[in-house]
């Protein structure tokens, strides 16, 4: 019986490792391989190819507010901005006209100093430049606009000359999200 059964596993492990390069291929289109460039803002926002079942409907104009509370590790892109990114290039490649797109981004809690100036980012993240100014500065060219929650910002020192270009301070990320919900922007859930 012990011999069958180390046959039984050495077969088993056969069959897999002749298995395993057809498995690696399936994965060759998808994962990260599947994301490329989009054709608006090409260093930032990769998407995927969809065969998408939902109909955009023509002349569609998108209105999207998106909230942002977690940092992004130092020196790193925020992926939650990088977002951003990805949803003007995702909707444009379908179609979607860019100026029917209008996004906005409230960020609050410690997520604010990414949102920060070189010299303010720094103090906190041991000399490491803000590695997310290029991208807030090309979302800045598409209209989007950045609040930083001034509840925050008191919390953290943080003062209107300590943000980035197109940043501005609101009253507080509730407000702000109030604001923006009576100017007819819905609220992304992620």
């Amino acid at each position: 019986m012990y011999q069958t059964s180390n046959r039984v596993k050495i077969f088993s492990s056969l069959v897999l490792l002749m298995l395993l390069p057809f498995s690696q291929i399936s994965y060759a289109t998808s994962g990260l391989a599947a994301f490329k460039p989009g054709t608006v803002i090409k260093e930032f926002g990769k998407i995927a190819e969809v065969d998408s079942q939902l109909v955009i409907p023509q002349n569609m104009k998108f209105k999207v507010a998106f909230d942002l509370g977690s940092p992004a590790n130092a020196g790193e892109v925020n992926r939650q901005i990088d977002t951003l990114a990805r949803f003007i290039n995702m909707h444009v490649a379908v179609g979607v006209k860019p100026e029917d797109i209008e996004l906005a981004l409230v960020v609050h809690g410690k997520a604010a100093m990414d949102m920060t100036n070189n010299a303010m980012y720094q103090q906190t993240h041991k000399n490491t430049p803000n590695a997310n100014k290029p991208l807030i500065a090309e979302l800045s060219k598409y209209q989007v606009k950045f609040y930083v929650c001034g509840q925050t910002a008191a919390y953290y020192g943080i003062g209107q000359d300590d943000l980035l270009p197109n940043v501005e301070m609101a009253l507080s990320a509730l407000t702000a999200h109030a604001v923006l919900a009576q100017q007819g922007y819905s609220l992304n859930p992620f």
